[in-house]
Formats: C-alpha cells, sequence, structure tokens
C-alpha cells in the first residue's frame, strides 16, 4: 500500500462534502499540475491518503482511500488530464496542523514542508505513521 495526501480548500471541496459522498466517493478532479497528476497516475486501489484542508485551516482533517486508478478529468476534454477517484475513510480524531508538521523535526523531508503548494503528494510510509500517531489515530 502507497499513502498520498490530497490537499483541498474547503470552500470549494471540504472534508465535509467528502464525507457526504460515503462509499460513492468522488472524483479527485481539477488537478492541473502534471507532477500532481504523475503521482495520481501511480496510485493503486486501496492506497490511502490523509485529505488536508488548505487555505486559512491549514490541516490534515481525515482519511481517505482510492477506490478507482487514475482515468480521464470529467471535467475538461483535455487528455492531459486525469484523475483517481476517493471515498472518505474516517476523520481524524484530532486535526493536525501544519504548523505541527513542520515543528517535527521528524517530517523536516516531508513533501508538504519542502513544497506546501503540490496538492498531491506521496507520504511515506514513516511519515503516515507518525501523522497518524499526532492525530490520535491507528496507522
Amino acid at each position: 500500500m502507497n499513502y498520498w495526501l490530497f490537499k483541498s480548500e474547503p470552500s470549494t471541496w471540504g472534508w465535509d462534502d467528502q464525507l457526504a459522498k460515503g462509499d460513492e466517493g468522488e472524483e479527485w478532479d481539477g488537478v492541473r499540475n502534471y507532477q500532481a497528476r504523475n503521482f495520481m497516475r501511480q496510485m493503486e486501489i486501496g492506497d490511502r491518503g490523509f485529505f488536508y484542508h488548505s487555505q486559512k485551516e491549514r490541516a490534515l482533517v481525515g482519511i481517505v482511500e482510492v477506490m478507482a486508478e487514475a482515468h480521464p478529468d470529467s471535467t475538461t476534454d483535455d487528455p492531459r488530464w486525469d484523475c483517481v477517484d476517493v471515498k472518505a475513510v474516517k476523520s481524524l480524531p484530532r486535526p493536525v496542523t501544519l504548523d505541527e508538521i513542520k515543528a517535527d523535526a521528524r517530517l523536516a523531508e516531508m513533501i508538504l514542508v519542502k513544497n506546501s503548494r503540490l496538492s498531491v503528494q506521496p507520504v511515506t510510509e514513516e511519515e503516515w505513521r507518525i501523522l497518524c500517531e499526532l492525530a490520535g489515530t491507528d496507522p
């Protein structure tokens, strides 16, 4: 299993929206960055990811699961853009803020710390374990 981080502006698509989709899930559409798209092309069904609220909140708030591998993004006719489908697994007992992540020396090499603008990014297994610990949930 691989681990990921999905960033979203809560005013556009927030954790509550993702939860409301239930097992039906939703396309992680609208990504227009080649590196983020390429990461989605590497995803496999069953991979897990953190749902991250960007903008003011800047925190991990939930865990999602990839339920469909990369396919054409339905929000564009441009064949360059793909997306995956994700469903909510669970809310984190405690959100983990970007400030907390940056303050933890164990996470200094995390992509979120080094390139906070990338909307879809990998998370190492060790980072996943640490972040789950900080959030108060089992990895």
